[in-house]
Parts: C-alpha cells; sequence; structure tokens
C-alpha cells in the first residue's frame, strides 16, 4: 500500500473542504434548525411522543442519516468526476497507484467529510432537543459504515455519469426519496400493514433502523439484519469498483 498516495489524494480533496468550510459549516446547521422548526414544531405539536420517546428527539437519528448519506455520495461522485471532466484522471492512472489506494484517498475524504457534518447536526440537535444515545460506540460504528458505503456508492456514480446532470440525477431522484420513505420522520409501525411490508423492500429502512436503535434502543427490524444490510452494501459497491478498474470501464475510454 502506497500510503504517500494515498495521504496526498485525501489532502487534496479534503483542501477543497477546507476552503469552504464556513459554508459547509453553516449549511447544516441551518436546514437542521428549519427541520426541526417545521418537523419539529408543526408535526411535533400534533405527535407528542413516537414509542416512548418525544417527536423532536425521534427523528434526529433520520436527519443525521439523511445528511450522511447524501453528503458523502455527493462528495465521492464529485470528488472522482471532476478529473474525468478536466482530463487529470489520466495522471492518476499512469502514477504507480493501484485502484485500492486511489479509491482509499477519495473515499476517505468524502467519508470525513459526511462524518464531519454528521457530528455537526448531532450537536445542533442537542441545542433543540433533550437527547440521550444509549449506545454511542454502535452509533459512532453505524455512523461511520454508512459514510464510507455511501462514499463507495457515490464514486460508483461519479465514474458511471457523463455530465453533470446525471451526477446528480441518482441521488435527487433515488436516495433522498428511498431516504424520506425509509422511516426517518416516522416509524414504519405507523404505516398500516400492507405498506409495512411494501417498506421493508427499502434498503434504507435498515440503515435507519440500525442507527435509531443505537440513540433509543428500539428499532423496526432486528439490528443483526441492519447490520447485515450495510455490510453487504460496503462489499457490493466494493466488489463494482474493483470491477470497474479491472475493466477500465468508462475510465479509459
Amino acid at each position: 500500500m502506497n500510503f504517500r498516495a494515498v495521504a496526498s489524494i485525501y489532502r487534496f480533496e479534503m483542501a477543497r473542504f477546507f476552503r469552504t468550510l464556513f459554508q459547509s459549516f453553516i449549511s447544516p446547521v441551518i436546514s437542521t434548525s428549519l427541520y426541526f422548526v417545521v418537523f419539529g414544531a408543526a408535526i411535533g405539536s400534533r405527535i407528542d411522543q413516537v414509542e416512548g420517546v418525544s417527536y423532536g428527539a425521534f427523528i434526529v437519528p433520520g436527519l443525521i442519516m439523511l445528511s450522511v448519506m447524501t453528503q458523502a455520495l455527493s462528495n465521492a461522485s464529485f470528488g472522482i468526476y471532476f478529473p474525468k471532466f478536466i482530463g487529470t484522471i489520466y495522471e492518476l492512472l499512469s502514477a504507480p497507484v493501484n485502484f485500492l489506494e486511489v479509491v482509499a484517498g477519495y473515499v476517505g475524504a468524502a467519508a470525513t467529510k459526511a462524518l464531519f457534518i454528521g457530528l455537526v447536526i448531532l450537536a445542533t440537535s442537542a441545542l433543540f432537543v433533550d437527547l440521550t444515545i444509549m449506545h454511542p460506540f454502535a452509533m459512532l460504528m453505524f455512523m461511520v459504515l454508512t459514510c464510507v458505503s455511501f462514499a463507495l456508492f457515490g464514486f460508483i456514480i461519479g465514474i458511471w455519469a457523463k455530465n453533470f446532470e446525471q451526477l446528480q440525477l441518482v441521488p435527487l431522484l433515488v436516495v433522498t426519496p428511498l431516504v424520506f420513505l425509509g422511516g426517518s420522520f416516522y416509524s414504519i409501525s405507523m404505516l398500516p400493514p400492507i405498506w409495512q411490508k411494501i417498506t421493508l423492500f427499502n434498503p434504507v429502512v435498515y440503515l435507519i433502523s440500525g442507527f435509531r436503535w443505537s440513540f433509543f434502543g428500539m428499532a423496526d427490524v432486528p439490528i443483526g439484519l441492519s447490520l447485515l444490510a450495510i455490510g453487504g452494501f460496503l462489499f457490493l459497491c466494493l466488489a463494482v469498483i474493483w470491477l470497474i478498474f479491472r475493466t477500465g470501464w468508462r475510465i479509459r475510454n
């Protein structure tokens, strides 16, 4: 493993993040505050508690996962797409680095940015609601795994995309709706029985359920299934990236 190459790619990507640190810090704080105003005040006044947890606290894991998934995906996809767009990816491919080092640099930086945003939102949420984390290590593990797996997914999207429109297609039309329909702001037990069964086909349900379990000790699906889902998604993304670099699909041509 060429750690100098990994560190160089990582530092380059993180430098772009730190140039807009104020914007990266303020934006999630404002967005989280607006979510609490809209969902916490408007809906929370009608829904007092969900399974013994105040509604304001109940939506915190969903808010964090929504931002972490979208941020990891968008940062990783743009990070690898931009070298393709300006042609500098050929310099990277001709350098003495293998695909693991390239992926570690880009995905590591994207996951770090998403993790930072998630922690900022968690700190902001604590200003609005009384929040207790029952399993802090499990919470951090779920957040890190989500950051890494969706950064890998974003890396695949960045290689697949041929223009900036395609770059935004999957996050806006696929990931965000799945997160909203995956129990981010409600428990799937509140749905009619038929919709509860349909919702279980949404893979995001398992991620949000496991993450919420780390906060409150309750989950819509067994915690083992949540770990299996996120682990399987991570390894699937790794396998696809390995195949992309092995064949050169949309990289060398």
